[in-house]
């Protein structure tokens, strides 16, 4: 692990007086904000679907824990530029901050006006390095380009970066062209199977908002039949998952964020795939099918022709298949794309932590017969002075609101999601 270099801004922040900072601690600010961080989201350019308000609502309504908010906002002039929305947990006996949702999403990052850059990073990383009572920052599935890059670089301290979960993308092309990168016998076999799918009459319709939450619940039913009596995640036949997924998926359905498709065959619903809808990807977050449907038709092939009509209906730059290197995957030929965890240390247990983290990654490694994970090199150090930056201290309100909702004796941290759609499909699982 290699000491990471505090790197200067590229020109003094506004003065104090235009920046505000706090940290807001209650269960009703994600209420009370809903609007602020939608609008936010939608000027955030590298945000992804696990950034949404809808998602992290949903989330914290169902895992999260009374007193455990910790939503760091930045506002220019009043106006909100940069949000933090995290929580403190406890991670091998280490107290630290991790985002909101982390064990359920793929991927990790903060929210940030791009025309705000310069100051709402500077002001967010010392913001967060303020914090009291918390050892690091950890960050797990940090993707190329995310604004946690952009707050690594200002940390006033440490900070350690290693390799995490790679993710397959695809170009937003029709399924035709993704063929056509396959070699010609494989390429025709596909063919063959699509018209097999087509002969068959299978139908695909997109849910509406209205009936999204029925859907959810439907695609559920779908998912457990199609994995009864073998290994699945078991986070998915626990009923906050469920509630979860329901309330953040029609949500997310009713703000153009999230699809639900669903196939019939015969009038009878076969499959159900629930896809999120980022700024610059679709992403196959997790379906469900009736066994028959594996023995008669191609299925991963039924949903990738899909899901690749679907972003290229909204415009999107591609179709993540998200977390795992699968070789089911691997046929399409994607192009692989490597997340990085990024632990940020605020206090003198940090070292230790982040080494901890890289033994136990390495050990999942040797027990996943894959490469063991090496510290990413960092940026050599800058010998200039810093900068002198006024940066108001986070105020952190304490009025608390009612207990969310939950499962008694609720962590707040589930079992890891998993990152791939179980059985070799495409997406989550």
């Amino acid at each position: 692990m290699t000491l990471s270099s505090t790197i200067r801004p590229r020109r003094a922040a506004a003065p104090a007086g235009t920046w505000q900072v706090e940290v807001r601690r209650d269960e009703g600010a994600l209420i009370e904000l809903a609007g602020e961080l939608r609008d936010l989201y939608e000027r955030s350019p590298e945000a992804t679907p696990f950034q949404t308000h809808e998602w992290l609502s949903a989330w914290w309504g169902w895992y999260g824990i009374r007193g455990r908010l910790r939503l760091v906002l930045v506002r220019h002039r009043g106006r909100l530029v940069a949000a933090a929305p995290l929580m403190t947990a406890g991670r091998w006996g280490f107290p630290v901050l991790v985002p909101i949702a982390d064990e359920q999403s793929d991927f990790t990052d903060f929210l940030l006006d791009p025309a705000y850059a310069d100051g709402a990073v500077e002001h967010l990383a010392r913001a967060l390095h303020r914090m009291r009572g918390r050892c690091a920052v950890d960050l797990r599935e940090v993707r190329p380009g995310s604004v946690v890059h952009q707050v690594a670089q200002r940390w006033p301290g440490r900070s350690w970066r290693m390799p995490a979960s790679v993710c397959m993308e695809l170009p937003c092309t029709g399924i035709d062209d993704v063929l056509a990168r396959l070699p010609g016998r494989s390429a025709g076999k596909m063919r063959a199977k699509l018209r097999k799918i087509d002969v068959r009459g299978i139908t695909v319709e997109t849910v509406p908002p209205d009936a999204a939450g029925d859907a959810v619940a439907a695609l559920l039913d779908l998912h457990a039949r199609q994995w009864r009596n073998r290994p699945m995640n078991p986070e998915h036949t626990r009923e906050r998952f469920r509630r979860h997924l329901a309330e953040a998926g029609a949500a997310m359905v009713r703000e153009g964020r999230a699809a639900i498709l669903q196939y019939r065959w015969d009038g009878r619903l076969v499959a159900s795939d629930l896809v999120l809808i980022g700024h610059r990807f679709v992403g196959a977050y997790l379906y469900g099918a009736i066994p028959e449907l594996r023995d008669s038709v191609d299925v991963t092939l039924m949903l990738l022709r899909e899901d690749l009509a679907l972003a290229r209906a909204r415009g999107r730059q591609a179709v993540n298949l998200l977390r795992g290197e699968e070789p089911y995957k691997l046929k399409w030929r994607p192009s692989r794309v490597q997340n990085q965890r990024i632990i940020l240390g605020r206090a003198v247990p940090a070292p230790v932590f982040a080494g901890m983290a890289l033994v136990r990654a390495g050990l999942a490694a040797r027990r996943h017969h894959r490469p063991a994970p090496v510290p990413l090199p960092t940026r050599p150090g800058d010998d200039t002075p810093t900068p002198r930056v006024d940066v108001p201290q986070p105020r952190e309100d304490a009025p608390r609101t009612a207990a969310p909702r939950g499962d008694a004796g609720s962590t707040g941290a589930a079992p890891a999601h998993g990152g791939t759609r179980e059985g070799g499909q495409p997406g989550h699982g």
